[in-house]
């Protein structure tokens, strides 16, 4: 392209002005595909100035213009609580996954694992920081491969190799007690709450069908478990095994050798903590909720008492180079589909084992490591939000995500520990949504998905609003079931507020209106780490709450309302 000499700049800035009022004026005459068209045939016609004029015309046309909106009107039972949430609710996993992990010819794992992630990263500790506090739970598929380098084993602790016939092709792999101290280090420093899951095949044997039987050896697990007490760590929560319920993925346990194995592990639990005020919680079996029976018969055999969490695992858009997985995100009929997998989870633990409670152990939406096109973007917070905000009205109590690091579906990314998009959304639940979750009714299209939760630690509701539609957006009226809360927007034209109840405001969308974006926008701007490498401040938008609160095509907010009279909340 040939340069622009000064006065031809000069005459374009002159002929922008005169263009610029002719186009304000059609606006509300013509469509913008009319006008963009319009502008075109016009590029084609004049000189180079003026077609600079126009490029810059055209890129900077309000998007609304074709943009439809619709009037939605949410009502929020705020009489009472229908599920509640453990305040630690937002969890992370470091899996054990080692470089050598590959999938799809790419190996997206690096030096994620366990055993060889860096610690020391300044981003990563302030990233768990932020959460104040964050659970970690430390597992995945090779947690029933994991021996720990203390009593016999302590000679000889050597990691995980690529072997051809071992569980998902590697051999065991070592914890030493050396990297135990350095993990709780972390752990400590960031006051992270610890879920660590233990090696539930030890001391079985393989027999058909990959249904391997004997019962659990607890010896090597005890010396680990008496070594973390000596050392003061505080672990929260043990798990048992990792996808060896039901029908199993590489290894299957029946429920009934679980469940006697639990028993084993409750007892070694009681003795350890004797003098403690409290115990860490027992949580198994994280694996697929693929047979209620399994699961029914795992609670009623090891008996009240003993299995005080029941996790399963979330992997529901299908493998990591899945060409649907977009529109499967994009689709909230589809996304609806796995309310009846947290129903049933919550039905079996009320019949069968009503002392227990629902956990996701495991979610990273795409299986075998994540799409590498998707689960770092923008667009993996519709997902990822909306299985959140699902969870928590069926009393799911924990939900932890694949991963902290590691994989495509890494909150943090593999390489440079900055934050993807879906840490900020995590961030923002932990930080607004509290334990009490409230019924929504909203009527209208199912393109926008609604959850509201009771203000977490202040007074008030605190709302997640998700709309997956590309071309719709919303303007949103809020009731309360006993009070109106926000007024029609036929009434907000009629009256003037004086400004003194306002609402908090974060909306979410992809950087240059792309939700596969790897940066995300918080009210306009993006969310980065600051020159210091510190978590940037979440800022709220603030408006009048009988003002219209509105909700742009494929964009995410969270509302709060502080002055929300919920007496459920109270």
């Amino acid at each position: 392209m040939s340069s622009i000499s000064a006065r031809q700049l000069r005459r374009s800035k002159t002929s922008s002005s005169s263009w610029g009022l002719y186009f304000t004026q059609i606006f509300s005459h013509f469509t913008l595909s009319f006008i963009k068209s319009y502008l075109i045939e016009a590029m084609r016609a004049e000189g180079m100035a003026f077609k600079l004029v126009l490029v810059l015309l055209l890129f900077s046309l309000p998007s609304n213009l074709s943009e439809d909106k619709n009037d939605v009107t949410i009502v929020i039972k705020s009489s009472a609580i229908e599920a509640e949430i453990d305040d630690s609710f937002v969890c992370a996993t470091l899996d054990w996954w080692p470089h050598e992990k590959c999938n799809y010819n790419q190996c997206p794992w690096g030096n994620a694992s366990v055993l060889n992630l860096d610690l020391n990263h300044s981003y990563l500790s302030k990233s768990i920081q932020a959460f104040s506090p964050l659970r970690i739970r430390v597992g995945g598929s090779l947690e029933d491969q994991v021996v720990y380098g203390v009593g016999s084993l302590e000679s000889s602790c050597d990691p995980f190799t690529y072997v051809s016939g071992g569980l998902f092709g590697f051999s065991e792999g070592c914890l030493s007690t050396e990297r135990w101290d350095e993990l709780n280090h972390l752990f400590q420093k960031t006051g992270a709450i610890v879920t660590f899951g233990l090696n539930a095949l030890y001391g079985r044997h393989q027999g058909r069908k990959g249904l391997w039987q004997g019962p659990w050896n607890s010896s090597n697990a005890l010396d680990f478990m008496e070594y973390t007490v000596s050392k003061g760590y505080p672990v929260d929560s043990w798990e048992f095994g990792n996808e060896l319920s039901g029908n199993g993925v590489s290894a299957r346990v029946g429920a009934r050798q679980y469940a006697k194995d639990l028993i084993v592990l409750k007892a070694i639990i009681d003795e350890l903590y004797d003098k403690y005020r409290s115990k860490p919680l027992i949580v198994a079996p994280g694996g697929f909720f693929d047979n209620q029976q399994w699961y029914a018969d795992l609670l009623e055999v090891s008996g009240a008492g003993v299995l005080n969490a029941m996790s399963h695992h979330v992997y529901n858009l299908g493998a990591g180079n899945d060409p649907h997985i977009v529109s499967r995100i994009m689709d909230p009929n589809y996304l609806s589909r796995f309310a009846d997998t947290f129903r049933n989870v919550e039905l079996t633990i009320q019949k069968h084992g009503p002392w227990s409670s629902a956990w996701v152990g495991e979610a990273g939406g795409a299986y075998n490591s994540g799409s590498r096109l998707v689960s770092n973007t923008f667009l993996n917070s519709f997902w990822y939000l909306d299985q959140l905000g699902m969870a928590a009205t069926y009393n799911t109590k924990v939900y932890c995500r694949q991963t902290l690091i590691g994989g495509n579906y890494g909150l943090l990314d593999l390489e440079t520990f900055i934050p993807n998009p879906d840490y900020y959304s995590a961030l923002l639940w932990h930080r607004l949504m509290g334990k009490g979750v409230l019924s929504v009714d909203i009527g209208g299209s199912p393109y926008l998905r609604a959850y509201a939760h009771c203000r977490k630690q202040k007074p008030g509701i605190s709302m997640l609003l998700i709309n997956l539609s590309k071309s719709t957006g919303f303007v949103v009226t809020v009731r309360s079931d006993q009070k109106v809360l926000e007024q029609t927007v036929s009434q907000i034209k009629n009256e003037v507020s004086d400004g003194s109840e306002r609402r908090e405001e974060y909306h979410l969308s992809g950087k240059d209106g792309d939700y596969l974006s790897r940066t995300v926008l918080l009210n306009g701007n993006p969310l980065q780490l600051t020159e210091d490498g510190e978590i940037p401040e979440l800022i709220p938008v603030l408006n009048a709450v009988n003002h219209p609160l509105s909700i742009a095509p494929l964009s995410i907010a969270f509302v709060v309302f502080p002055s929300f009279e919920a007496d459920s909340c109270a």
